[in-house]
């Protein structure tokens, strides 16, 4: 049998081959990339300029809450997204039977303790009053804080679990009073120390440099902000030449310049 080698046979071999890169994930036309409102949806638009320089498209998509960008993201409608830390990423695997994978890390968003009264953690006194988020997960990050700087023990591997029932040693004989986490910048001029996480910093306005006395640190899981995508498109080099835009002296100038230290690179 003899094999059509006309014009139009080697259009369509040509357009089935192309085809194929593409169902394999090794292509693509524009890279729909999901970010939640504010910070991360900012820096993933300056990626995306950088990006369409180098000749990549990206289209941001933005979502307002944070159950939907993980959804769209498993069900394919977008290719990445960027808005979470793994632990979140990593429980919504769990609960959703998902497959997300971390492709590397994005911004910094670090709770810290702070006050409008003292300078340093060390200049706070006996019986002082500090204020922790009231949900489970920022307040048992709250304590952790507190632990790390040296001002309470807790129970041995309560992790961000840990509640004010798992304090076994507290040297200053620190007041404890839980609030909702929208209102503990406002509540700095009431207490002596608050631990907020980065989100509420930046709307109160409040500067990490002035009233941040102590900061989680850099590889805290929860501040690590990541980019994900599902596990069978980790290898994708479309998505391999965004991270390596968006780790780029050019995006971390962007960070460093835009937010002035609130939301900090992670890489």
């Amino acid at each position: 049998m003899k094999i059509n080698t006309g014009p139009l046979s080697k259009l369509i071999f040509t357009s089935l081959i192309l085809l194929g890169l593409t169902a394999c994930g090794q292509e693509k036309t524009v890279l729909k990339i999901g970010a939640t409102v504010g910070p991360h949806a900012e820096v993933v638009e300056a990626v995306a300029q950088e990006a369409k320089k180098q000749g990549l498209d990206v289209e941001v998509i933005e979502f307002s809450d944070y159950i939907t960008p993980n959804a769209a993201l498993e069900s394919g409608d977008i290719d990445l997204n960027s808005y979470q830390h793994k632990p979140f990423m990593d429980n919504y695997n769990k609960s959703a039977n998902a497959h997300l994978v971390s492709l590397g890390r994005s911004i910094l968003m670090r709770m810290g303790i702070y006050s409008s009264k003292y300078q340093h953690i060390q200049d706070l006194p006996d019986n002082a009053l500090v204020a922790i988020p009231n949900d489970p997960t920022n307040g048992g990050r709250g304590l952790l804080l507190l632990a790390d700087a040296g001002l309470i023990t807790l129970k041995d591997n309560v992790g961000y679990k840990a509640t004010l029932q798992d304090v076994v040693k507290n040297p200053k004989h620190l007041k404890f009073v839980e609030m909702e986490a929208a209102q503990l910048p406002r509540s700095l001029e009431d207490v002596d120390v608050a631990t907020i996480t980065m989100n509420y910093v930046m709307s109160a306005g409040l500067d990490p440099k002035q009233n941040g006395i102590y900061l989680e640190a850099k590889d805290a899981p929860l501040a690590v902000m990541i980019v994900a995508a599902k596990a069978d498109q980790k290898d994708n080099k479309s998505y391999q030449k965004f991270m390596k835009i968006f780790h780029s002296q050019v995006i971390r100038d962007f960070i460093q310049n835009k937010f002035k230290g609130t939301i900090e690179p992670a890489f």
